[in-house]
């Protein structure tokens, strides 16, 4: 029974780990959330670090929100520079370090389009190129620039809905992967409890143990495979 229970504990972990709910990362955090140790610090920080695909939303989150508090000011009337430094204070961003270099070059006069470029993430950071081509086009070419910003924001608005959409369509596909990547566990547990003692074979010889890796290694390729799908149909 504790080769069993070794194995069910492995297969659950794996599909935590590939496709754990939000909530178990902050249970997690409230756990390991201690002044005072180091350790427990640092492993807090590793394992509630933001995905990828979230980070990439909360990018999207705020570029949404900052084109619509700079086009607030511009209608305003602030000039383009101090409307952008105003609106980024105003926004909730995920790195507020990486709009430094645009707040700098809203300040000193430099290139604000060049800056948005390059603090623009590989993942996420499409609203902040567009906002680039904004400034340049508002900014260079004396076109309104309030009324490019809020064009650019209504898109904005318009992919994060789909993309949301698109989400909740696929709700039910990743419910649907989970339940599968329990079905080995529960095969187990089932064969045990019809007196077939099926680790005996898995854990007694070589080609037992061949099976359990492939195994392992098979449903948690799957969880991958459809975990990347997923995240993919999303951000298409």
């Amino acid at each position: 029974m504790t080769g069993l229970l070794v194995a069910t504990l492995s297969t659950a972990l794996a599909v935590w780990l590939w496709t754990g709910p939000e909530p178990a990362e902050l249970r997690l955090h409230r756990l390991t959330a201690r002044k005072g140790d180091p350790w427990r610090h640092s492993l807090r920080r590793l394992l509630t670090r933001p995905s990828p695909a979230r980070r990439a939303q909360a990018w999207r989150r705020a570029s949404i929100e900052l084109c619509q508090a700079l086009s607030a000011e511009l209608s305003a009337g602030r000039t383009p520079g101090e409307a952008l430094t105003r609106a980024v204070s105003a926004v909730d961003l995920p790195d507020p370090e990486a709009l430094r270099p645009v707040l700098a070059a809203a300040r000193d006069g430099g290139d604000v389009s060049r800056a948005l470029v390059s603090a623009a993430p590989a993942q996420g950071g499409e609203g902040l190129v567009r906002l680039a081509a904004c400034w340049d086009i508002g900014v260079s070419a004396g076109a309104g620039l309030a009324a490019v910003v809020e064009r650019v924001g209504s898109a904005l608005r318009t992919a994060q809905a789909h993309r949301q959409d698109v989400a909740a369509q696929l709700a039910g596909p990743r419910a649907t992967a989970r339940m599968l990547a329990a079905l080995p566990a529960l095969g187990l547990l089932m064969g045990a409890a019809l007196g077939m003692r099926p680790l005996g074979f898995l854990l007694g010889g070589v080609p037992g143990l061949l099976c359990l890796t492939s195994g392992i290694a098979l449903d948690v390729g799957g969880l991958w495979w459809t975990h990347r799908m997923a995240v993919r149909a999303t951000e298409s």
